[in-house]
């Protein structure tokens, strides 16, 4: 199966490949997916192979201008592909390059989006094209289809994104006496930084929740230096209503820090679809992406905070981000206490 990347686009197939190991249960599975994405499929059980796309060598290769090595790349790519000798490839991405991969496998049933879904005449390389009815639908919805055109059951029971125990051993021990905290993460990947909500709108949001007696809020940050900044800025401004999380290297950790929390605040990124799908109820503060596309698993109760614009959805984003900074404090406060008293943590 196919989906590259990103990561929030790579954990939201995980419904769609747990209902093709339910009715393939023989099946050697194998999922293609980029090096930065490979993490969310460490620990899922039933995934026989995680083969890693080598875009990073091959980008390296063609910005250099070396065509030999970007030929034997290539080549190689191609060879590892076809000594698999796949019967059926499901390219969940829909786009240009997973058109050509799907392609190159050789595989007898190539399953992919027929246009406009699958976009950049990726639908060429595929002999069997699923139409999707309506046009908009949300990623969960999309992938669905795929499997439903295999005439598949979607899969149930469980959380969606398996959990590694010695990740959540080790958060449960870093948490220590936090009991089941609210989670915000403020941050996006580096390309997407117009759908980030302003730091000191999130530390408002943990002042008015502490005032109203919610649990003890946690900030988490990536990698990044830009998130890392952003989660010290919300801590300075909250005035004591907000501590640094754990520190979470990997997504499995990440994953396991989501798990123990009773709530989840953040943008339309990776890590709330994360949230999502280990059961935690998330309170997704939405700007410029499409809220049809992006919509949270139904899997847990979530909220959406937005201000419908003219210029919303776009998919570019701008510098301004008028859409996220138009979003009242308040509205993230109120929607967060609803499912405080909604739903109690998942354990």
């Amino acid at each position: 199966m196919l989906r590259l990347g990103a990561l929030g686009d790579v954990v939201r197939t995980l419904p769609a490949f747990r209902a093709l190991r339910a009715g393939y249960p023989g099946a050697h599975i194998t999922w293609l997916v980029e090096r930065k994405a490979a993490g969310a499929l460490a620990a899922q059980p039933g995934l026989d192979e995680v083969l890693r796309f080598p875009r990073e060598e091959l980008s390296e290769r063609l910005r250099a201008c070396d065509l030999p090595g970007l030929w034997r790349c290539a080549r190689a790519f191609r060879a590892t592909l076809r000594a698999r000798r796949f019967d059926l490839v499901v390219d969940f991405h829909g786009i240009l390059k997973s058109g050509v991969i799907s392609w190159l496998t050789g595989a007898p049933r190539r399953v992919a989006y027929a246009s406009p879904h699958g976009r950049e005449l990726a639908w060429l390389f595929a002999n069997l094209r699923v139409r999707l009815d309506p046009m908009r639908l949300s990623r969960y919805e999309r992938n669905a289809a795929l499997i439903e055109f295999l005439a598949l059951p979607a899969a149930s029971g469980g959380a969606p994104l398996h959990l590694d125990p010695d990740a959540v051993k080790r958060m449960e021990s870093r948490l220590g006496e936090i009991e089941a905290p609210i989670v915000i993460h403020p941050g996006t990947s580096p390309a997407t930084s117009h759908k980030r909500y302003p730091p000191e709108r999130y530390a408002a949001v943990a002042r008015a929740l502490r005032e109203r007696g919610a649990p003890v809020c946690l900030v988490a940050a990536g990698p990044g230096e830009a998130e890392a900044a952003m989660a010290r800025r919300i801590v300075e401004a909250s005035q004591g209503a907000v501590a640094p999380a754990p520190a979470t290297p990997s997504v499995a950790d990440l994953a396991a820090l989501f798990s123990r929390a009773r709530l989840f605040v953040g943008g339309d990124s990776g890590p709330l679809h994360i949230a999502s799908l280990v059961g935690t109820p998330v309170v997704q503060i939405m700007g410029p992406t499409d809220p049809v596309e992006n919509e949270p698993s139904a899997f847990t109760p979530w909220r959406r905070v937005r201000v419908p614009m003219a210029c919303s959805p776009c998919r570019r984003g701008c510098g301004a981000a008028t859409c996220m900074e138009v979003i009242p404090h308040e509205a993230v406060v109120d929607a967060a206490m609803e499912l405080l008293d909604e739903k109690p943590a998942f354990g």
